[in-house]
């Protein structure tokens, strides 16, 4: 608290002719209350903040399988080919003779659109999970639970990245994150193989 403090001199004891000085103020400032009030909003911040918690992205990187389960996985699979100038190409299912590319892009209406097609029943089961969790207050770790359980179900899609030396990191992770806006689950970062690449080549 501010206190002032006066100091009266007077000169001489008194007489008709006598000197008056002018009074001397000084004024004492009490930081304690300020200190006190600077660490009490401290100590309630601290208490009652609640701190972002760290995202990570999940990169799924693959084992070496029996050929059985390989050729299945394979078959429910959609393979996406990244190269350079930010172009993207597509096939469904196992690599064969006969088998095509088909061009997208990276737009809602080219690799998202495409991708929620293929994985419209694993999209469908999470959005009705996440509208049931809100109905009923399920906890976050079962809801969790069960949106892990649905990606890895059969019905789900599978989906295998490869790019080749031209294809930039940006492109990769705009694959990532359409993946996990799409609600696809079993996804892997593979080599691409010499056929992938020529047809590739001759897609240009």
């Amino acid at each position: 608290m501010a206190e002032v403090q006066s100091n009266e001199q007077d000169s001489g004891k008194g007489g008709k002719h006598k000197k008056v000085r002018a009074k001397k103020q000084s004024t004492h400032i009490d930081m304690t209350p300020m200190v006190d009030l600077a660490f009490l909003l401290l100590t309630f911040f601290m208490l009652t903040t609640t701190f972002g918690k760290p995202k990570t992205m999940e990169i799924n990187m693959p084992v070496k399988p029996e050929l059985e389960d390989q050729q299945t996985l394979v078959n429910n699979a959609i393979t996406i080919l990244l190269t350079g100038d930010n172009k993207i190409y597509w096939y469904f299912g196992e690599l064969k003779p006969e088998t095509t590319l088909s061009p997208t892009n990276y737009s809602q209406e080219g690799l998202r659109k495409l991708l929620l097609e293929k994985n419209q029943y694993a999209f469908d089961k999470i959005k009705q999970l996440r509208e049931q969790a809100v109905k009923t207050n399920m906890a976050d770790t079962t809801l969790k639970r069960l949106e892990v359980e649905t990606k890895g179900e059969k019905k789900a899609l599978m989906v295998l990245v490869k790019a080749d030396d031209k294809a930039i990191y940006k492109n990769v992770v705009d694959v990532l994150d359409e993946l996990n806006i799409t609600m696809v689950g079993k996804y892997a970062i593979v080599d691409i193989g010499q056929q992938e690449y020529d047809l590739m080549t001759a897609m240009k």
